[in-house]
């Protein structure tokens, strides 16, 4: 299969296939961004910079009021372009720099028609206003995702396509953005969302949270999670610790936010400084849920979580997080990272080695599906969170390490998040920059462990 070099976000979805005579009335908006998994993920014709989103939300009706508030910038002349919202929501109103515009919606398709062509390469502002009853979509895999509903407000976790289930944006993870949430909710409830907490104001039984995420965010590490819990937002280590925690999981979380910091630290030291003003996490009681989620700056868990998924989805804050993927395929590049994190952590402290992880999974039998699937390329959504991607990928950075020794090993980790900070790559990029770094022609050793079905020989 064609390997795609390290694209930008905005590279991804402004480079013409083909050259083209400007059109100043402009043409519409590609309706996806190209990914073969998810093909009507995401958007053509602009680049998405900011995202205010100003949300109210009532757990007992289970109504959703918002105002999205979108700075984009064109990278073609539009007549007409698309945001990724479903249909269950309602949209009252749509405006461009302004000026009222037409919107049809469709499916996950909100198709917006401005009162005048934009301008390409120029900034523009959207203004949509909606609400409506969010609720979860089902992913290929059968996992729940996006606006899941607890018992006293909602779970709210978008990988990979929940997004769309509660703010209109542009949803391929190309595409990254700054954000400010401004959520109001009835003030027995706490309103969680990414960034750092920067206003709290109380009035008439309602509290309204403001939360700012400086750093760009793919959408599908946004969320908002509301419900009954307890909020702390403190300095510890010299991080800025903030978490939320369902009461029904206060008895295990002693010492939660604390746990923090002695991995950061850990992580900082082989991939270079952390990405992000804040940290922390979310605790949410929801059984119902079968995973967390690595929410940017604040990973989300359906109950306490353990040493090992604590030190997985805060190495995702690097892998995944600040450098995301080009395309959903690549996603070893997120859950193998993180998997071998979790394997330096357990080792850091003595619970397990990495050598001892890496031979329990090289133990499965050559006729087990573990092996049959490319890590590189799962071969379609239903995949995408499936042991090879996670097991395979993190063995994948044990041979190269064993390859290159640690030396090289650890400045190619330190070159990844450094050289992509906030942006995105690929797989191709990944050889590239191990070849580079270790000076060594490493096509075989990822030919057998990314891009080849079957058991590798060691």
């Amino acid at each position: 299969m064609k390997r795609l070099l390290a694209l930008t976000a905005a590279a991804f979805l402004t480079l013409p296939l083909t050259p083209a005579a400007a059109d100043p009335a402009g043409t519409p908006g590609a309706p996806g961004a190209g990914d073969p998994y998810f093909p009507g993920q995401g958007n053509g014709g602009y680049d998405a910079l900011h995202y205010d989103l100003t949300l109210g939300y009532d757990p007992d009706s289970g109504r959703l009021s918002g105002r999205a508030v979108i700075a984009a910038r064109a990278t073609q002349a539009l007549s007409r372009f698309n945001l990724d919202l479903v249909d269950t929501l309602s949209v009252r109103s749509v405006t461009v720099d302004g000026r009222p515009a037409s919107h049809a919606q469709s499916g996950s398709e909100l198709v917006v028609t401005p009162a005048r062509p934009v301008r390409d390469r120029r900034g523009f502002s959207v203004v949509v206003r909606y609400d409506g009853q969010p609720t979860h979509v089902i992913d290929p895999d059968g996992a729940m995702d996006g606006w899941i509903k607890t018992g006293d407000g909602v779970y709210n976790a978008n990988e990979p396509q929940g997004a769309i289930t509660w703010y209109p944006g542009n949803h391929h993870m190309t595409d990254k953005a700054t954000y400010r949430f401004t959520v109001t909710v009835p003030s027995s409830r706490v309103a969680v969302a990414n960034g750092d907490l920067v206003r709290k104001a109380s009035k008439g039984g309602r509290t309204t949270y403001v939360w700012n995420s400086r750093e760009p965010m793919a959408g599908y590490l946004a969320t908002v999670s509301i419900g009954i819990a307890q909020l702390t937002d403190r300095r510890i280590g010299g991080y800025r610790v903030t978490t939320s925690v369902d009461p029904q999981a206060a008895g295990d979380a002693t010492g939660f936010a604390e746990r923090h910091p002695p991995v950061l630290d850990f992580f900082s030291g082989l991939f270079g400084p952390y990405p992000y003003s804040s940290t922390g996490g979310i605790v949410d009681h929801a059984p119902e849920v079968g995973y967390a989620l690595e929410t940017q700056t604040r990973p989300i868990y359906p109950r306490v979580p353990s040493q090992s998924l604590l030190a997985h989805e805060l190495a995702h804050q690097w892998f995944g997080n600040s450098v995301t993927p080009t395309l959903w395929r690549d996603i070893w590049l997120n859950e193998g990272f993180a998997t071998y994190g979790e394997w330096l952590w357990a080792d850091k402290l003595g619970t397990q080695s990495v050598q001892a992880a890496f031979d329990e999974a090289y133990a499965r039998p050559a006729e087990d599906d573990f092996w049959q699937v490319p890590t590189a390329d799962p071969g379609g959504p239903e995949n995408l969170f499936h042991a090879p991607v996670y097991d395979r990928g993190a063995m994948t950075l044990h041979v190269l390490r064993g390859a290159v020794g640690d030396a090289a090993f650890f400045a190619i980790l330190r070159a990844w998040a450094g050289e992509h900070r906030y942006g995105n790559a690929d797989t191709a990029a990944f050889v590239a920059l191990s070849e580079r770094v270790s000076g060594q022609d490493l096509g075989a050793l990822f030919d057998a462990w990314l891009f080849k079905p079957g058991k590798p020989s060691l």
